[in-house]
């Protein structure tokens, strides 16, 4: 092995055992695997899935609980989808799996008009489907692969489209109460995800029902945390520190917090006025090494 090669591998082993760690973390921090499980690992074919389905095949090898793994994909009949690959795929790397055909495509097209965005509609036909399927197969788990960046982008659509302060939690219930939901990619950068998934060489397929839409909200905000990022090192970080470190008595929702039954008290009160007080900021060079440092051997 010549030196650039001998360098190519060392990054790609550093970068696994990078989203290793993390997704360990996240795993660890919301307690999403248990001895037993039998998780679904949606697979959709973008590289944030491949990944995923990637990472957690690696630590069920080493974990010290047993669980079991299946690949789901659901087949929505978009004109041109490539039945043949994920199959080809997941039996090359021996991992069992179950393709679910339902014809969405169809759905949305006729129910969205022309010029709409589809990823509402498409996206509540893929819940529910997804649940039956894991209903079907006992899963006990489900686990998609919505990374740091996603999770990012769904709190700034929420406060800029919908007025509310939610993001996509790393584990959730279910509406109906019977799936738990696991997003353990909810440490990981997408950028690192991209460069993993090129150096993996998956087989990645497109969505053409919906990523060829233009002006999508989802897409401007994507680009906004990119641009930050670029700019201003160590930003996403802190931001994703901030879902982490809430203080509701320092927000508005007066459910959230009883706020009508302050009365005043000659004690300290910790949750008080701190708001203009001067906070420690971290130095925007040192903040990604803080967040990502490796500490692999």
């Amino acid at each position: 092995m010549n030196g650039l090669a001998h360098k190519l591998q060392y990054n790609a082993n550093k970068l696994q055992k990078r989203l290793r760690r993390l997704v360990g973390q996240a795993i660890e921090d919301f307690n999403m695997i248990e001895d037993g499980d039998r998780m679904m690992v949606c697979l959709s074919g973008g590289k944030d899935s491949y990944t995923l389905l990637d990472i957690l095949l690696n630590l069920k090898k080493h974990a010290p609980i047993s669980f079991e793994l299946i690949a789901v994909n659901l087949d929505q009949k978009q004109p041109g989808f490539p039945e043949h690959l994920l199959p080809h795929y997941l039996e090359s790397i021996g991992v069992p799996y179950h393709i679910v055909e339902r014809d969405t495509y169809s759905v949305v097209k006729r129910v969205i008009p022309e010029g709409k965005t589809t990823c509402s509609l498409c996206s509540r036909l893929r819940r529910g489907i997804l649940y039956g399927t894991a209903e079907k197969l006992g899963a006990t788990k489900i686990a998609l692969g919505h990374h740091r960046d996603d999770i990012l982008a769904t709190l700034f659509l929420n406060m800029f489209h919908g007025g509310t302060l939610k993001a996509m939690p790393p584990k959730l219930l279910s509406d109906n109460g019977k799936h738990i939901v696991i997003r353990p990619l909810a440490y990981c950068r997408e950028k690192d995800i991209t460069i993993y998934a090129k150096i993996k060489d998956f087989p990645i397929i497109p969505c053409n029902l919906c990523g060829s839409q233009p002006n999508l909200q989802r897409q401007t905000i994507k680009e906004m945390l990119q641009t930050w990022d670029k700019r201003f090192p160590g930003r996403l970080e802190t931001m994703f520190r901030a879902l982490q470190n809430v203080k509701p008595s320092h927000l508005a929702d007066p459910i959230l917090y009883n706020f009508k039954d302050i009365q005043y008290q000659n004690t300290p009160f910790p949750e008080g006025d701190r708001a203009f007080d001067e906070e420690l900021l971290l130095d925007s060079s040192i903040a990604p090494a803080l967040f990502y440092s490796d500490q692999e051997s």
